[in-house]
């Protein structure tokens, strides 16, 4: 498989219509991005997946939609507004600003973290592994200074103290708040989990890699309820469970890895924290995090809200507030891993490249691509049948071009089958059906199609 450069994907994936530079014809934001046609397909079917798989077939879990903009008191009682902030230091020489924390990262590869580490503890480390500046080469920083990441904004038309609200961090705190509506209302029993998918924002000062660390992000997040003492069985099979989600997502398994948090690293809520990382161009990044919060959560809101959050057991009649599971995975993360993986060049005998983007079927922007072979003779049939097939899968249609082209436009999106309409359409009601990966083709009558497609959209 042919590997390819951040830079060459970014370039790849505007050419094709799945992600453009926010803002462009303006310069640009920074670490804005926008989704076009075909990427919103696939960011969409991703959230698809993970729905499916964590929520509607789940016989533990249930949803919920909570809103972006809540109460202050919510960020008080969680420490965000004193404690959510990043290590930030400046090189003296040319005044560029970092996060302490992934100097220490990038220059370990992954391997070091700053998780768990005072400010001193983390200049200690980079002036003893002398981390120089990235952008001038000296080695002379700063103090490290702390900064909110919080976004704040005002609600009202007075912009005053009592009218500050700030934008979600994360997606959890709208699940725990609503923690006693839910159960009240679904009258679920522990163990039992809730999921939610949303925009979260984080006013990061060093982001990039892409999509890998934006300011805007969505997340796919779990708070899974489960009795104290049984929580580190519920986190090894939320783990695993996660690991398996990306591998069928057709992440490459090769370049999964498990990394568990050390004693030093781990929150002090926290009982235990894995990170499933990926090997991305420029080093393993984290791309799932699943930790076992303990009841910290819950017990900050009962604290400050001053509501009662227990559960009460049915089977030992005892109150109690439950601890929590939590895997929580960004959207645009999976879907930087998946075209990573999926992405591959090809050279036959004729020294021709076959750009062919591999994704798994149930991420694919679109199922199948109808083309007519000779468009003055069969484009009316080849309609008739795009839009038979549009109703039961994404169906894109593509008369322009000879055949062979046609093939390759599809492979380079990701198209995992493409049907040719010709005289055996019209005649005998068969058409020739393409797969992606193998270029192999069959026959098969019109009315096949359907079946042999959903078979194998089973996810």
């Amino acid at each position: 498989m042919q590997k390819i450069s951040l830079e060459q994907l970014v370039a790849f994936l505007k050419e094709q219509g799945f992600i453009f530079q926010g803002s462009e014809i303006y310069g640009g934001l920074a670490n804005a991005w926008d989704y076009g046609p075909l990427g919103v397909e696939l960011i969409n079917n991703i959230k698809q997946a993970w729905w499916k798989k964590f929520v509607r077939n789940n016989k533990y879990n249930i949803g919920l939609d909570s809103a972006i903009l809540m109460n202050k008191e919510v960020w008080v009682a969680t420490g965000h507004l004193s404690s959510f902030t990043d290590p930030l230091v400046d090189c003296k020489k040319c005044h560029t600003r970092y996060r302490a924390d992934k100097l220490i990262e990038d220059f370990s590869n992954g391997a070091v973290t700053g998780d768990g580490k005072t400010n001193e503890e983390l200049l200690e480390y980079i002036y003893s592994n002398k981390i120089t500046c990235p952008n001038c080469g000296a080695l002379e920083y700063t103090d490290i200074r702390k900064f909110n990441l919080m976004f704040k904004t005002h609600q009202g038309v007075v912009e005053d103290n009592k009218s500050e609200v700030y934008l979600r961090p994360e997606t959890a705190q709208g699940i725990f708040v609503n923690f006693k509506n839910v159960l009240r209302s679904s009258r679920k029993k522990l163990p039992f989990g809730i999921g939610q998918i949303g925009k979260s924002f984080r006013n990061e000062i060093t982001p990039g890699n892409f999509i890998f660390r934006t300011r805007e992000f969505e997340q796919m997040e779990l708070e899974f309820f489960c009795k104290p003492g049984t929580e580190l069985e519920w986190f090894s099979y939320w783990r695993s469970f996660c690991m398996d989600f990306l591998i069928k997502l057709g992440v490459d398994k090769a370049k999964l890895r498990y990394r568990d948090h050390s004693k030093e690293e781990l929150s002090f809520y926290s009982n235990g924290t894995t990170d499933i990382e990926f090997e991305f161009p420029w080093g393993f990044g984290e791309l799932w995090g699943i930790a076992s919060r303990t009841d910290y959560d819950l017990k900050a809101h009962q604290t400050h809200s001053k509501e009662n959050l227990e559960y009460l057991d049915p089977e030992t009649n005892e109150k109690y507030l439950p601890y929590v599971v939590e895997p929580s995975v960004g959207v645009g993360r999976i879907l930087l891993a998946a075209l990573f993986s999926a992405y591959d060049e090809e050279v036959n005998e004729k020294n021709e490249t076959r750009v062919v983007l591999r994704l798994a079927n149930v991420l694919a922007p679109y199922k199948l691509a109808v083309l007519p072979l000779i468009k003055k003779n069969h484009a009316e049939k080849a309609n008739e049948l795009f839009e038979l097939y549009n109703e039961h899968f994404s169906t894109v249609y593509d008369e322009s071009a000879n055949i062979g082209k046609r093939y390759r436009r599809q492979d380079a999106i990701g198209t995992p089958y493409c049907v040719t309409v010709d005289d055996e359409t019209l005649n005998n009601g068969t058409v020739t059906l393409r797969d992606r990966d193998t270029m192999e083709q069959i026959v098969l009558k019109t009315t096949e199609v359907i079946p042999y497609i959903e078979e194998k959209l089973k996810f």
